[in-house]
C-alpha cells in the first residue's frame, strides 16, 4: 500500500527546489498539493478544445467561465505519453491504443486522401464539355455586362491552349482593351506566336505565361523583345518589368485584379495600406510611382525577395523615409538596406514592426527575424505512411521534456513526453497568458514514487471565450536565437536564413587553402638524468601496463618527471597537487580545440574551410539562422559543405536541411552533444522541428549524417586510430601502426524506423550491445578482398586528414604548443562510399587510452605483444623517441 504525504509541510519539505523550479507563485502551492494530493483534474470545467483550426490539423484550448484572474488557480496536466526517444517507435507499436491516441491528438488521423464535394477534377470535366469558344464567349458576354470597354482581364489556365487555337482565338480582335492575360500551363510552343498575337494587345499591363513549352527554350533577348512590343507591359510571369508603374504597385496593392482591372485614369492609390511587393525581382524602387504622394496611407511594405542592387543603402533608406505613416517593414536581412535588424531600425526610427517582430524587442544584440505571428507548421505525411510513423513526425510539434539520471549518473537520456488533450490544446504565443512547467510529484517522499505531471497556471486574467495559450520558448531571447528556434513550430522567412547562410558558404570557401605556415619551434628534449623516468598517473590502465623497465610508477607528484592524469591539469591545478614547470604532462593547453566537438568544427573551419573530410556540422547555440539559410537554399556539393556546431550554428544546419529537402536530397543529420561520450543523447533525424527541439536538451553539434558510408560485411564500421604528439610546433606526429576497427552489430538500413535503432547506426558497444571489433590485419585483408582495394592508398589519405587536423590546431591556437607537453589522442575515422575518409571526432588522452586499454588484443596481435603492449609503445615513443610500432607523420 503506498503510504501518501499526509501533510502540506511535508509537500513543501519534499519538494521545495521542485516547486521553485516550475516558477508557480507560492500563493498556488497549497491548491497544487490539494490537487495533487486527490489527483483532481477539473480543466474540464473552464476550458474547451476547439478542433476546427486549420482545417482540423490544429486545436485551441478556450476558455469557458466567465473571468479567472491571473495567478488566482493552478491545473493539473497529466502526460499522455512519456518515453526516451530510442524507445518510441516500439512503444507504439507495443502499448495498446497508444498509436491511436497521439495521432488523433496530433491531428494525423484525417484521412489526407478525402476531397470535398467539388474538386479540381469536377472542373477538368466541366471545361472538356465546354468548348475553348465556349469559354471565351462566356467570359466576354460577362465583360460587357458590366463595362462598356468589354473584358479586361482573361484566365485562360490550363485548357491546352496551343499554337493554333490561341491563334483561331483572335483575342486582340474580340478582346482589344485586355489589361491582364493568363495562358499559364497551356502548350504554346512558339515566342514568335507571343511576339506576333499577342502584341497587338495595345493595352496590356500583365501577361502570365508560366508552364508553356515556349518558355523552355526562351532567348536571352526574347524578354527584351517583348518589353519593346509590349510598351505598357509592367508585370511579365509575376515579376515587374523595368517599365513598371502605378498599375503594377495597384496590382500588388490589391485595389487590381480580376473583378476591377482599373484604367490610366483611376486613382484609387491613397486607399492601399499595405504592399506586399515580395519576390517582384525588383532591381529598382520607381519613386514616381512609388511615391508618397500617391500611397498616402501606405504603413506596410514587404521588400523581401528583391535584388534593389541599383540603389545604394542610403538612397533605399531615404525613400521609406519620406513615407510619413510606415510603421511595418519585411526586408532581407543581411540585405539591401543593411546588414542587421538594429542597423536598420537606427535608420528607420518609426517603424514598430521589423519583420513581423515589435521594434521595442529588438536591441543592439539581436537579429530577431521571426515570430508566431508566421504560419504554424501542420503535420504531413505521405499517403503511404503508417499511423506510428506519421506520430513520430508530428510528435515534434507537441513534445516536451525533462533530464533523470540515476545515481551513478549513467543514464542521462532525457524523457519526452506529451501532455494530454488539454495541455497539447496550447497554441504558442509571443504575449501568452497561461505558463505551463513539468513536476514531479513524490508522494512518498522519494524518487521511486514519483508521478509525473504538467502544471498550469494563468499570467494574465482570462475572460471567456478568450484562446488560452503558452510560450514555447519561456525564458529564451533572441541572445539563445528565439527567433530562429521558433522554426521547430512556424514557417519562417526563407531570404534572412539563406542570406545568412550563404554569406558564411563564402566565407568559408574562401579559406579552402594550403596547410598553414607555422614559426619553428625547437622543443626541448627530455634529460635523460636518471633511469627509470618516474611517472605519476592516476589511470589504473597506466599503472598496470607501463612495464618497461624504462619507467617507474610513483605515487607522489612532486617526485615524477612524468605527469599522466585524468584530470584537466591549469595554474589552479598545478598549485593544488605541486605540479613543477620541469615535469611533463600528458596534455597540451587549449586542447578543447580538438577534444570538445564544437570546437573541433570551428578550429577545422578556420583554417581549412570547408575541407572534404569533414561533414557540414554546425554549433546550434550560435547560427541558427545560418542553418535554415542553408535548408532554404540551393543544394551543394558534399565535399564543399561546412561543419557546424550546434551551440553556434543552428541556423546553419537549418538552412542545410532545407536545401536537401528542396531538392530531393538525402536530409539525415546526426546530433552530438558537445562533450559526452558513450553515444549519450546522440540522435539522428531528418526532421527540422527535431532538430532545433533536441537543443532543449543541451548544448550539441548537428552534423549531416553519413547516408552512404563503406560497409564491411554489410555493416558500418569506424576507425579509431592513435596519434602521439610530440611536439605542436615544429609539428611532431606519430600514428600507431595498428588501428581498432570497429563495427556496429545490425546490417546497415537508411528505413526510417532503423534510425532508432542503436545497433544499426552506431558502433561504439563498449556499454550498449556486443561488442564487435577486429584486429587490424584481419580487418585490412577482408576489406581489401571485399571492395577489390588497396588499403595503403586509403592509409595515406587517412594520414593526410589526420595531418591537417593537427597543422589546423596550431594554426588557429599557436598557444597550444607547449616544450614540456605530451600527449595522445585518439582519432575516430569514417570512410564514405567512395572510401575517403570523414574526420567523427578526437578523442581526449585518458578517454582514448581507457577505450584502446580495454583489450590490447583488439590492437595488437599475439606476436606483437610478445614482451610488448600499449603503453610502452605510447611512452617509448613520447619520451624516449622510440619508433617501434609507430610511423611518423
Amino acid at each position: 500500500m503506498v503510504n501518501k504525504q499526509q501533510n502540506y509541510e511535508e509537500f513543501l519539505q519534499v519538494h521545495d527546489f521542485l516547486l521553485t523550479a516550475t516558477g508557480l507563485p507560492k500563493s498556488l502551492y497549497p491548491e497544487l498539493f490539494n490537487k495533487l494530493s486527490n489527483e483532481t483534474f477539473d480543466g474540464g470545467n473552464f476550458f474547451t478544445i476547439d478542433p476546427s483550426s486549420y482545417n482540423g490539423l490544429q486545436r485551441c484550448l478556450l476558455f469557458t467561465s466567465e473571468f479567472m484572474p491571473k495567478h488566482s488557480n493552478v491545473f493539473l496536466v497529466d502526460h499522455a505519453w512519456s518515453f526516451r526517444l530510442s524507445d518510441a517507435p516500439t512503444q507504439l507499436e507495443e502499448v495498446p491504443g497508444l498509436t491511436e491516441r497521439m495521432a488523433s491528438l496530433m491531428c494525423v488521423d484525417i484521412d489526407q486522401d478525402a476531397q470535398d464535394e467539388f474538386t479540381p477534377d469536377d472542373l477538368s470535366d466541366k471545361n472538356e464539355k465546354a468548348s475553348l469558344e465556349e469559354i471565351l464567349e462566356t467570359e466576354i458576354c460577362r465583360a460587357n455586362k458590366s463595362s462598356d470597354d468589354g473584358i479586361k482581364w482573361l484566365e485562360l489556365e490550363e485548357l491546352d491552349v496551343d499554337d493554333n487555337k490561341l491563334l483561331a482565338l483572335a483575342l486582340p480582335s474580340r478582346c482589344p482593351n485586355l489589361v491582364a492575360l493568363s495562358l499559364l500551363g497551356n502548350k504554346i510552343n512558339k515566342t514568335e506566336t507571343i511576339l506576333d498575337e499577342i502584341s497587338k494587345l495595345k493595352h496590356l499591363r500583365a501577361l502570365w505565361l508560366t508552364d508553356n513549352p515556349c518558355l523552355e527554350n526562351w532567348p536571352s533577348d526574347v524578354e527584351e523583345s517583348i518589353l519593346q512590343a509590349f510598351p505598357k507591359l509592367e508585370v511579365l510571369n509575376s515579376r515587374f518589368t523595368r517599365n513598371y508603374g502605378e498599375w503594377a504597385l495597384g496590382f500588388c496593392g490589391e485595389i487590381y485584379g480580376k473583378d476591377y482591372p482599373g484604367s490610366d485614369e483611376d486613382r484609387q492609390y491613397q486607399n492601399v495600406t499595405s504592399l506586399d511587393l515580395s519576390d517582384r525581382h525588383i532591381h529598382y524602387l520607381n519613386t514616381k510611382a512609388f511615391s508618397p504622394i500617391k500611397f498616402q496611407n501606405l504603413m506596410s511594405v514587404n521588400l523581401c525577395g528583391n535584388p534593389l542592387e541599383k540603389h545604394s543603402t542610403d538612397e533605399l533608406l531615404e525613400i521609406l523615409r519620406r513615407f510619413p505613416s510606415l510603421n511595418s517593414l519585411e526586408v532581407d536581412i543581411p540585405g539591401p538596406l543593411g546588414e542587421s535588424a538594429p542597423e536598420i531600425l537606427k535608420s528607420l526610427p518609426s517603424l514598430l514592426l521589423l519583420n513581423g517582430v515589435k521594434a521595442s524587442k529588438i536591441s543592439d544584440n539581436e537579429e530577431c527575424v521571426v515570430d508566431s505571428t508566421f504560419q504554424p507548421r501542420l503535420p504531413e505525411w505521405n499517403p503511404d505512411d503508417s499511423l506510428a510513423d506519421r506520430v513520430l513526425n508530428a510528435m515534434w510539434l507537441y513534445l516536451m521534456t525533462y533530464r533523470l539520471a540515476d545515481e551513478e549518473k549513467i543514464d542521462e537520456t532525457s524523457v519526452w513526453y506529451v501532455m494530454d488533450e488539454l495541455g497539447s490544446a496550447l497554441r504558442h504565443s509571443d504575449e501568452p497568458n497561461f505558463r505551463v512547467a513539468p513536476f514531479l510529484y513524490m508522494r512518498d517522499g522519494n524518487l521511486s514514487s514519483a508521478i509525473s505531471f504538467t502544471v498550469l497556471w494563468p499570467t494574465q486574467d482570462i475572460r471567456k471565450g478568450d484562446e488560452c495559450t503558452r510560450d514555447f520558448l519561456f525564458g529564451i531571447g533572441e541572445d539563445k536565437q528565439r527567433s530562429s528556434r521558433l522554426t521547430a513550430w512556424f514557417h519562417t522567412q526563407k531570404n534572412y536564413f539563406m542570406n545568412a547562410y550563404e554569406r558564411r558558404l563564402q566565407k568559408l570557401q574562401l579559406k579552402r587553402v594550403s596547410s598553414p605556415l607555422m614559426n619553428s619551434i625547437t622543443p626541448s628534449s627530455l634529460l635523460h638524468h636518471q633511469n627509470p623516468l618516474r611517472v605519476y598517473t592516476d589511470i589504473p590502465h597506466v599503472q598496470d601496463f607501463l612495464t618497461g623497465p624504462e619507467f617507474a610508477i610513483t605515487s607522489e607528484p612532486k617526485e615524477a618527471d612524468i605527469i599522466w592524469t585524468c584530470m584537466q591539469v591549469d595554474e589552479e591545478s598545478k598549485k593544488a597537487v605541486g605540479i613543477r614547470d620541469d615535469q611533463y604532462i600528458n596534455q597540451f593547453p587549449l586542447e578543447a580545440c580538438l577534444v570538445m566537438k564544437h570546437h573541433l568544427a570551428d578550429t577545422m573551419q578556420q583554417a581549412h574551410g570547408t575541407p572534404e573530410w569533414l561533414q557540414p556540422t554546425y554549433d546550434l547555440e550560435r547560427h541558427l539562422a545560418e542553418l535554415i539559410g542553408d535548408f532554404y537554399a540551393h543544394g551543394t556539393p558534399e565535399w564543399l559543405q561546412p561543419t557546424y556546431d550546434l551551440e553556434r550554428h543552428l541556423a546553419e544546419l537549418i538552412g542545410d536541411f532545407y536545401v536537401r529537402q528542396r531538392d530531393g536530397l538525402d536530409n539525415l543529420w546526426i546530433l552530438k552533444p558537445w562533450n559526452m561520450a558513450r553515444t549519450i543523447d546522440t540522435t539522428i533525424t531528418s526532421n527540422l522541428s527535431a532538430i532545433i527541439r533536441l537543443m532543449e536538451t543541451g548544448p550539441k553539434i548537428c552534423q549531416k549524417y553519413i547516408e552512404h558510408p563503406a560497409l564491411f560485411r554489410g555493416k558500418k564500421f569506424d576507425l579509431r586510430y592513435i596519434v602521439l604528439v610530440r611536439s605542436m610546433n615544429p609539428l611532431e606526429l606519430f600514428l600507431c601502426d595498428v588501428f581498432w576497427a570497429r563495427l556496429s552489430n545490425n546490417p546497415y538500413s537508411l528505413d526510417k524506423r532503423s534510425l532508432y535503432e542503436y545497433e544499426t547506426h552506431f558502433i561504439v558497444m563498449n556499454y550498449r550491445g556486443t561488442l564487435n571489433h577486429m584486429q587490424t590485419p584481419e580487418f585490412v585483408r577482408e576489406f581489401e578482398q571485399e571492395h577489390q582495394v588497396k588499403w595503403r592508398d586509403i592509409q595515406e589519405r587517412i594520414k593526410t586528414m589526420i595531418k591537417s587536423v593537427f597543422e589546423a590546431a596550431i594554426a588557429v591556437h599557436p598557444e597550444m604548443h607547449s616544450p614540456k607537453s605530451r600527449a595522445i589522442y585518439g582519432i575516430d575515422v569514417m570512410l564514405d562510399a567512395s572510401l575517403y575518409p570523414k574526420l567523427l571526432e578526437v578523442t581526449y588522452c585518458p578517454d582514448c587510452t581507457r577505450a584502446c586499454q580495454y583489450d590490447s588484443a583488439s590492437l595488437f596481435s599475439e606476436e606483437e605483444l610478445r614482451g610488448h603492449d600499449f603503453f610502452n609503445t605510447v611512452f617509448g615513443c613520447l619520451f624516449l623517441n622510440e619508433t617501434k610500432f609507430v610511423t611518423r607523420l
